[in-house]
């Protein structure tokens, strides 16, 4: 583990798929998951270059399919630890035999993680080191506490969206793909309680969503306030589970009638050749 810190945040980072493990506030009281082996046992995977699953467990490229498992190969590749300080970390995937077998490009993705103060920063940077335009997808995955540290009742944390968001929502089916908008959403104005119910039939999917942030807690707080740049999201967790995952995609699974070349498939973005291409996501702990 690579562990980084400030006066008021302290986190560790897995070089195994690059994923944050433990993010804790100046007490030591841990805001990710506990990852309970009976729920799930991930913590914040990095998912690339898919999100969710692809039909058949497997993309087309040019003709020709290769084998991809839901969320991609990322979060199970060791990284190298390219750069730590006090405060932050950087760690390096670069293309390999193994996974050219699976996803048949050249590319080199780099995972940097930075706290500043109450604040910590997580950027990805895809480059496309071949020739040719890179196709792919990327997508967060963090499990935060549910609920918070904090004393507040797991029954009263809710999610404060930056921006009202009525629409409807799309549902993820038993095989895992996806549905057009056809689930009520729970969002009241900006803004709706937790509940075990609302997960019975997997993650809440907004797609579009009109907010880059939200806030989340129990009224009284503390809060974590969490910010991104994705047009997508989706939330999940497990019924009974102790975490509750706030994921923005820039991706998304496969539509059920999806059949055609991965590069056509919904949610994928191309990087030309010798170009990079970026995301973030911000995790800020907010006292009352």
């Amino acid at each position: 583990m690579i562990s980084i810190r400030s006066n008021q945040l302290a986190a560790m980072i897995n070089p195994l798929g690059a994923e944050l493990s433990s993010l804790k506030d100046a007490e030591g009281r841990e805001l990710m998951t506990d990852a309970d082996p009976a729920f799930w046992t991930g913590r914040a995977p990095i998912l690339f270059p898919v999100v969710g699953r692809v039909h058949d467990d497997t993309i087309l490229v040019d003709g020709e399919r290769y084998p991809l498992g839901k969320h991609g190969f990322a979060r199970r590749s060791m990284f190298d630890v390219a750069e730590v300080t006090p405060d932050s970390a950087v760690f390096r995937l670069v293309d390999s035999l193994e996974t050219r077998a699976a996803y048949p490009f050249p590319f080199l993705l780099e995972m940097a993680f930075a706290i500043d103060g109450a604040t910590l920063a997580m950027t990805a940077t895809i480059g496309n080191i071949g020739d040719a335009p890179l196709p792919a997808s990327f997508g967060w995955h963090p499990a935060f506490a549910w609920p918070l540290p904090y004393g507040g009742d797991r029954a009263a944390h809710r999610i404060a969206f930056e921006r009202a968001e009525p629409g409807q929502l799309k549902r993820i089916t038993p095989e895992g793909y996806s549905t057009p908008p056809v689930k009520p959403s729970p969002v009241s104005g900006n803004a709706f309680t937790l509940t075990d119910a609302l997960f019975e039939d997997d993650a809440l999917v907004w797609d579009p969503i009109e907010s880059r942030a939200l806030r989340y807690g129990p009224p009284q707080g503390p809060w974590l306030d969490i910010a991104w740049d994705a047009p997508r999201l989706g939330m999940w967790t497990k019924p009974g589970a102790r975490y509750v995952c706030v994921e923005p995609w820039h991706g998304i699974a496969d539509p059920e009638d999806f059949a055609g070349e991965f590069r056509d498939k919904p949610g994928v973005f191309e990087i030309a050749a010798g170009d990079s291409w970026q995301c973030a996501m911000r995790v800020t702990l907010t006292l009352p």
